[in-house]
């Protein structure tokens, strides 16, 4: 072997060493304490990172393994999927606020029936899971309970008196601030020095720019009385105390406009439920525009726009910005005159016909602040409930489903039955501009604010949602709306003493077959079967390590693979040291036959692998859980033999070669010689 390849092999082998140090260390680290005693082993302190457990399955951890059928006759093939993932979400947030830990909550197909499994480590109360498990989960619908600030205690005089005194000592520090900027003190310097509000203090009470729709947007009613640069001379009062501000600059920005349309939509268009074909809905929206007036636009409006909710809000969408509506909408309405109506516009939703009667200039300020927080009786009291019942519940939900709005946003749609429309009709119309509270499982999922009655059923709930955010919600809703009936099929209970029996006694028996593949390999092999064994070590520690960083969760059947898995690492190094034997035997040199026997076993060493790797994966894709463990494992450890036994092995055997062991056939063949070659090789 050249000098320059040597080294290099050398360096490989070196690698190697050390990530089978380091692999060894994490991913067989956690064995050590168990054989100790067993095999009278050496007293080691091991790091934390070395001891990382294992993630075991139910059969070796113990606890309870629950199997539900779900009763899907009612809901329609598209929606299956969803409503029983939707039972799995809410059956795993149940478990994890019981405080489990590591459960397992998992679906199954088997053919067109779909099952949920359950499995919870550590509990072995089989009552007690089915009990955590709970029925359909309980969605609610609430109103604003006006009359919960009488609900609440009063205060005592003890705290009344310490409430008072706290806030006219801040009172007090307030008036002495704004008299310290009176007599000229730096308002930024102040700020870094007095102010409490931390997340501005560090930067002199610079706030930046705010509006009125910000998070800031209280501050717009005081700065608008300040001129630029000027501070407060009064106590102003804010959420959270006194503010003593200085409006550093002003600027105006785009201008919002408030216009109301009439909507004639044709069958075809989005969220068009009628079946007025394109030119009727033209000729009907050509009519109206030659009628509308601005004093009659809203009766107009409100008599034949087929935009929902236009019967009562007369086609009214308030102050909006560039942005909030669709582009050709925008590009029609914001060049209008105040008080002008424009010509007929066609949208995505159909033809419009819009009326702009008012705009302003959006302006911004620059507001620098001190804070001297003051307390309220929330802060001494606990708060009432600030929800009430309504009776209307998920039993009168029909479904819940993913839209897109005007501004293109998602949206969830619902629809109710008989009975919540008209629940849900009566509780929009008393609760007009103040949010309905969705409640799934006792908390707040959405609270939207109503913008106006609703009496056909349906409701759209719009907010600041992702794609993924508003299925996950009507995925919610459907869970609670459907319902879908869940039924113990069968359950389980393993005992974390038989569980932890059945681990010692896998793990005994793959270190034993490890022994007994590894004897077989040098007593057959020789050289090469010693070299063998060494990258089988590798292997070992790899495969450990990767279960430990997927992670794979180890059951009976998973240990089991894995223990196959081992048997099955060598056969491609027999494939390739028989190969070696066969070269030999033609009269070839240990590196030729080293060359031609890896290069000419890889072939079968690929075809059995993969017909192995198919196998696990229709073990894998088709199987229940346990199965599933079996089939991952043994895929893994099949993946890792194949780098283990064509990188690994062939490095240790070059590295021999050159030296005085390559001298020595026995070692390689198992024969102090070379016979004449019989057969001519290509």
């Amino acid at each position: 072997m050249p000098l320059g390849q040597k080294a290099k092999t050398n360096l490989t082998i070196l690698g190697i060493v050390i990530v089978f140090i380091l692999t060894a260390g994490y991913g067989a680290g956690e064995l050590y304490p168990r054989y100790r005693e067993q095999f009278k082993l050496p007293s080691i302190s091991l790091p934390a990172w070395v001891t990382t457990p294992f993630r075991l399955g139910l059969d070796l951890k113990g606890g309870t393994h629950l199997l539900y059928d779900t009763d899907l006759s009612r809901i329609p093939n598209a929606d299956r999927a969803s409503a029983v993932e939707g039972v799995r979400d809410v059956i795993e947030r149940r478990v994890n606020a019981f405080g489990v830990s590591e459960p397992i909550v998992q679906t199954v197909k088997v053919g067109d029936a779909y099952r949920v499994i359950v499995e919870l480590a550590g509990v072995h109360d089989v009552n007690e899971a089915i009990k955590l498990i709970g029925d359909t989960p309980l969605l609610e619908f609430k109103e604003q309970d006006l009359d919960a600030a009488k609900k609440k205690p009063e205060l005592n005089p003890e705290q009344k008196k310490e409430l008072d005194d706290f806030n006219a000592s801040a009172g007090k520090k307030a008036q002495d601030i704004i008299a310290r900027l009176g007599k000229g003190e730096d308002f930024a310097s102040l700020a870094k020095d007095v102010s409490e509000d931390t997340a501005s203090k560090d930067t002199g009470g610079d706030l930046g720019w705010i509006t009125a729709d910000g998070p800031s947007g209280f501050l717009i009613f005081a700065a608008e009385k300040l001129k630029d640069g000027e501070t407060t001379k009064d106590l102003f009062a804010g959420p959270e105390g006194y503010e003593i501000l200085k409006r550093v600059e002003t600027r105006e920005t785009e201008k919002q406009i408030a216009a109301r349309h009439i909507l004639i939509c044709y069958k075809g268009k989005t969220r068009c439920e009628k079946e007025i074909l394109k030119d009727e809905a033209r000729k009907k929206i050509d009519e109206l525009k030659t009628r509308a007036t601005a004093q009659n636009f809203e009766q107009l409006a409100k008599e034949n726009s087929t935009e929902p909710g236009a019967s009562t809000r007369g086609g009214d969408l308030g102050f909006f910005g560039k942005g909030a509506m669709v582009k050709a909408f925008e590009d029609a309405a914001f060049p209008l005159p105040k008080g002008a109506i424009s010509d007929v516009v066609e949208t995505d939703f159909g033809f419009h016909i819009i009326y702009k009667y008012d705009e302003k200039p959006l302006k911004e300020y620059r507001i620098s602040r001190i804070l001297v927080k003051t307390k309220t009786e929330q802060d001494v009291l606990p708060s009432a409930d600030p929800w009430k019942d309504t009776g209307l519940t998920g039993k009168q939900l029909k479904r819940a489903y993913v839209q897109f709005g005007q501004t293109q946003l998602p949206e969830v749609g619902i629809e109710f039955n008989d009975e919540g429309k008209k629940l849900f009709g009566d509780l929009t119309k008393r609760s007009v501009g103040k949010p309905i509270a969705i409640f799934l499982d006792k908390s707040v999922i959405s609270a939207p604010r109503v913008q106006t009655e609703i009496l056909d059923g349906t409701a759209i709930i719009s907010g600041d949602f992702t794609i993924d955010e508003a299925k996950t919600l009507a995925q919610r809703l459907n869970t609670g709306a459907l319902p879908v009936p869940i039924v113990l099929a069968s359950q389980q209970t393993i005992g974390a003493t038989l569980g932890q029996e059945s681990l010692q006694k896998s793990l005994t028996a793959g270190l034993y077959g490890f022994l007994l593949v590894a004897l077989f390999m040098i007593g057959f092999y020789r050289l090469p079967g010693l070299l063998a064994v060494l990258a089988l070590l590798v292997y070992t520690a790899l495969t450990l390590a990767l279960f430990k960083v997927w992670p794979v969760t180890l059951s009976l059947a998973g240990i089991a693979g894995f223990i196959l898995s081992i048997g099955m690492a060598v056969d491609a190094n027999i494939l390739i040291f028989e190969r070696m034997k066969e070269e030999l035997r033609w009269g070839r040199g240990i590196e030729g036959s080293l060359v031609n026997g890896f290069k000419r076993a890889w072939t079968s060493i690929r075809d059995s692998n993969v017909s192995s790797l198919m196998t696990c994966a229709i073990l894998f894709w088709f199987s229940t859980s346990l199965i599933k463990g079996f089939a991952l494992t043994l895929a893994l450890g099949i993946l890792v033999s194949m780098i283990t036994a064509i990188m690994i092995t062939r490095t240790f055997l070059r590295s021999a070669i050159g030296t005085r062991l390559s001298k020595n056939l026995w070692l390689f063949s198992g024969r102090k010689s070379v016979g004449t070659p019989t057969v001519k090789s290509n």
